[in-house]
Formats: structure tokens, sequence, C-alpha cells
């Protein structure tokens, strides 16, 4: 199978073509981004040299760079789309990014899709599409109901995706994960932030009250799961992706904090966020009918994580000295 994966030099993007070239020796990959703040492609160096793996730089909003990448370097069995706009914080700032690439650049690749007569686009989406709850856990069948900007963008290249399954007959399927971690995840998000933090003996500012709960995904694992739907999901349908490891954000910064050695006195309470969802939970039993699960447990994850970035400080040290941008991130959480 060749596979065009879309956000590859992201952080997911990037993980699952290892996943895919290290699983499937007949495999190959083209990585299409854009290269964004969150684009790198120091994830995938090693790489280079493997003659199954090309990188075309490219905006998925760009229909002739999509053509041109399909057309080049194809024929592609496949397209599995993770680049977007992915954190909530940026989308509150500036929510017009998001709708261009979360839905508009959906809708490209879907024409492309369309025209290319592809055998399958697997869409990357998320378990914030459904919004909070109290109780419980969300289904496929579960009503989308988006609280921020960026989950309302991600809903919104959802329902375009459906919509082109039932006009169109386009071989479509949708994955909606929950918050995956792991290596290579950008240092803007609340475990690479509180990480990378933490080692440097900065403060972890921690929304609210800190019992906001979140399922916490191993990113092999969510790998795992996409590659399942990929070559086993049935055309036009959903599939939730959740790690079983429900946390409040107090106790995953204390379990960061244990792990490094630090102290707790460098937890910081910051004022809440705008629409801060306060529980996200999904039912992942679908998924698991095609022999899958997850395998990683949060405390086992979070110590491999954290070992990653104590051994990878310059990957992330060069993200945090380079930019404005993460300054700017910074002040956001603080409330400056």
């Amino acid at each position: 199978m060749k596979v065009l994966v879309t956000g590859g030099a992201g952080f997911i993007g990037s993980n699952f073509i290892r996943y895919l070239l290290a699983h499937y020796p007949e495999d190959s990959v083209i990585n299409f981004d854009k290269l964004t703040y969150a684009g790198n492609l120091d994830n995938l160096l090693d790489l280079t040299s493997d003659h199954r793996y090309q990188f075309f730089q490219g905006d998925i909003c760009d229909a002739s760079a999509v053509e041109k990448a399909l057309n080049d370097l194809g024929p592609v069995d496949a397209i599995v789309n993770f680049a977007a706009e992915t954190h909530v914080d940026r989308s509150i700032l500036e929510a017009a990014s998001f709708v261009q690439t979360d839905v508009l650049g959906t809708q490209v690749l879907l024409e492309a899709v369309k025209k290319q007569r592809l055998k399958r686009y697997l869409h990357i989406s998320t378990d914030e599409v459904y919004g909070s709850i109290d109780n419980g856990s969300f289904t496929e069948e579960s009503t989308l109901a988006p609280n921020s900007p960026y989950s309302a963008s991600k809903a919104g290249g959802d329902l375009l995706v459906r919509a082109y399954f039932t006009t169109y007959g386009l071989p479509i399927v949708i994955t909606r994960s929950s918050n995956n971690y792991g290596p290579y995840h950008y240092p803007e998000k609340i475990i690479p932030f509180f990480i990378t933090n933490a080692i440097e003996n900065k403060p972890l500012p921690v929304y609210g009250d800190g019992k906001n709960v979140r399922d916490w995904l191993f990113v092999a694992d969510n790998c795992a799961a996409v590659d399942a739907v990929l070559r086993r999901g049935k055309l036009g349908d959903v599939y939730n992706i959740g790690g079983e490891n429900e946390r409040e954000n107090i106790d995953i910064t204390k379990i960061i904090l244990k792990e490094l050695g630090k102290p707790e006195s460098l937890i910081e309470y910051v004022k809440d966020r705008p629409g801060h969802d306060r529980r996200y939970s999904i039912d992942c039993s679908k998924v698991k009918k095609l022999d899958w699960e997850p395998k990683i447990k949060i405390e086992d994850g979070l110590k491999q994580t954290v070992q990653w970035y104590l051994k990878n400080q310059s990957w992330w040290k060069k993200i945090k000295d380079k930019q404005q941008e993460f300054k700017k991130f910074q002040a956001a959480w603080y409330g400056r």
C-alpha cells in the first residue's frame, strides 16, 4: 500500500509514518506537510535515506499542490489526514486559521479523493467534537456538541467527510481519538509543556482547579488503532479511539513532577480558559472489534515520555528558544 500522510511532520503524523514503515516493509509513504510552526522534519530525520519515504511540502488548502503530489509521487492507494490546527488555546486567540485548515483543507482533500478515485480516505478527528460529559462515555452515535473554535472546526470537517460519503460514495472512515501523548509532542500541549518546564525548574500553570478530566492515549497505541481502521474499518463509519486512562489534569501534573524528582511547589494555578470542557470520555468498544486495544497505561506511558524528553533536550529546546510564537503561547497560559 502507498499512503499519503498529510501533516506527517507533526506529532501523531510522524509517529504514524514510523509505525507504517516499521510494520509493513512493502508499504511506502508520502509525507505531505505545510511545515507550520508545529511541523518539524527533525521528527523524521532518520528516515530520509529510506527509499520507501518521500516528503512533499504543501498546504492541504492548496488543491494544485495536493494534485501535484498525487500525480508526481503516486499512484497512491489511500490518504490519512492528520493535517490540522489543533491547539484549543490558539483557536481561542485566532480561530480563522482553524476553520481554513480543518474545514476547507478537508474539502480540498475530499475533492482529490473523488477525482483520483483513491481506495480510502481516513480522516483523523478528536473526541473533543462531542463536547463535555459529566457521566458515562460518548459513543460514535453521540451528538456533536463542540465548545471551542478548535473542536467546532474539527466537527465541521467530520460533517463534510460524512456528506461526501453519503453524496458521492467516497470510501471514507473517521477516527476520533482521545488526548495523545508521547515522543515528538510539540511542547505547547500540557504534558510536553509541563515536562519541559519542570526540567527547567519553571512553573507549571494549571488551569482553574486542575480537576478537568481527560482520557490519555499513548501515541503508539493510537497509531496501531488508526492502522486497524485504515485496513479493516467499515467504509462510512466512525471509530472512537480511547486510552482508557482517565485522569484529572492535576494528577497528570503531579505524576510528571514525581517522575522528574521535582517539587509540587512548581505548580501554579492560573485563571481557567474560556469554555474549558470539564471531562472527555469515549467508548472505544467498536474499534476493539478490529482486533485492537490500548496497551500502555498512563503511568508507564508517562515514564517513557519523561525519559524521551530528558534524552532529547536539544529537540525541544530548539523549539522553545527559537520563536516569539511560543512566548505568545506561554503568555496566554499565564493570562498576561
